[in-house]
């Protein structure tokens, strides 16, 4: 299992991956989840992936060699819009998970991504990828989007998250998101992988990997803890406690 989030605000986008993969509490390796592709300077792209890894570096293998490859009428260089991109992408994962079984997601061969990014002057956007091939993109009211295990770091984006915060703050809810899912959940964990993307840059943005060592990363989950426990300490009391 895997956690990735990626946010569309106002200022850009940020995106955030964990990097375990585990076939089991004796089989933990590390990969990452977070790719960026060599794209024209008029672009910037970026995905994040959760799901079977065969599956998921089968596609972003097939990406990268159709980028540039001259017998390919589209790549994600071609296409005008980012929505094209993440059904190139969809269209992509289909077939690769049809090439291992007709029913991939039931038997394990399922996986989801989350594209973002801009193209030239258009609004940079994200979109999530389910396994199926089709897509969403985030919303006004929603303006983020999570695949993998995303029910434990859900609570802070639903009351932190929204489109006028800053790259750096939605940067620091995240990795607090990223925290609460490691702490439920042991086959979410470091390295964690996060980038922030400023809006009209067409840059590769803001990137940070965080080890399991790393002292910001141990002093945020410390703070955050901390910080709740005085929170709760302050809750109002029932009316019969002195």
């Amino acid at each position: 299992m895997t956690y990735c989030v990626a946010m569309r605000l106002e200022k850009g986008l940020v995106f955030a991956s964990d990097s375990r993969t585990s076939a089991g509490v004796d089989d933990v390796s590390v990969y990452s989840k977070m790719h960026r592709f060599e794209t024209s300077p008029d672009r910037c792209v970026v995905m994040l992936s959760a799901g079977n890894l065969a599956t998921t570096q089968a596609v972003t293998s097939q990406i990268d060699r159709d980028l540039g490859n001259p017998e390919i009428s589209a790549d994600v260089n071609g296409f005008s819009h980012l929505d094209e991109i993440a059904a190139y992408v969809g269209e992509i994962s289909a077939r690769v998970q049809g090439s291992y079984t007709e029913q991939s997601e039931q038997n394990g061969f399922g996986a989801s991504f989350i594209l973002g990014g801009q193209i030239g002057d258009q609004p940079a956007d994200i979109f999530l990828i389910y396994p199926a091939g089709n897509y969403i993109a985030a919303s006004r009211d929603k303006p983020f989007l999570q695949i993998g295990e995303t029910k434990y770091g859900k609570p802070i984006l639903d009351r932190i998250i929204d489109g006028s915060i800053s790259l750096e703050r939605a940067g620091r809810c995240a990795l607090v998101s990223m925290d609460a899912s490691m702490r439920s959940n042991l086959s979410v964990g470091p390295p964690i992988e996060l980038l922030l993307y400023t809006a009209g840059s067409l840059e590769a943005g803001t990137y940070r990997r965080f080890d399991e060592d790393d002292t910001y990363l141990s002093a945020l989950g410390t703070a955050w803890s901390e910080g709740l426990q005085k929170l709760f300490l302050n809750l109002p009391r029932f009316d019969w406690e002195d």
